[in-house]
């Protein structure tokens, strides 16, 4: 059983897409736990606000299995086929870690958004500060705390989350 952490963003309905995409994933992989949802400014382009979270959950999918599998919930909610890499979105669904695995293509992980957005490293700070970066070497909880969060703002965000009470979802 591989332990994920997954990255989930939305610009459009956010406040509907984030519950919709967690509790889609929560058909999906198990054992889930989520970060506190964040606000920040879209990043790369000028756009909407954006929600975002970091999900911990477990597989026994591989890699290519589990990178399908977002990209399918990612359609399955609305997002184009076509969508640029920087635009707005109902759901963006990204692979940040499996396990301790390091791969640099075509798919790179651990993801480097990990260290450059605080959008992505707060959120995993909090779900498991003591992880340890598998390139880096330090604690997630380290790199928060020489990161400038002032540099990209969070607003901590509460959702009106309408996850079935039988889902194994935890929120941190």
């Amino acid at each position: 059983m591989a332990l994920i952490y997954i990255g989930v963003g939305s610009n459009i309905e956010p406040a509907r897409y984030i519950p919709l995409g967690v509790q889609a994933m929560a058909g999906c992989f198990t054992s889930l736990r989520l970060s506190t949802v964040y606000e920040s400014a879209s990043f790369g382009f000028s756009g909407d606000n954006f929600y975002n979270l970091v999900v911990e959950a477990q597989t026994e999918l591989s890699v290519t299995e589990v990178l399908a599998t977002l990209k399918q919930l990612e359609f399955a909610h609305g997002r184009a086929a076509d969508a640029r890499k920087f635009s707005s979105r109902t759901l963006d669904l990204d692979l940040l870690c499996y396990d301790q695995l390091i791969l640099e293509g075509p798919t790179v992980l651990p993801r480097p958004d990990i260290l450059t957005r605080a959008f992505v490293l707060r959120p995993f700070a909090e779900l498991n500060p003591s992880y340890h970066h598998p390139v880096v070497g330090m604690t997630l909880a380290h790199l928060w705390q020489r990161y400038d969060a002032a540099s990209q703002p969070l607003t901590p965000v509460q959702l009106d989350w309408t996850i079935p009470a039988e889902s194994d979802v935890i929120h941190v």
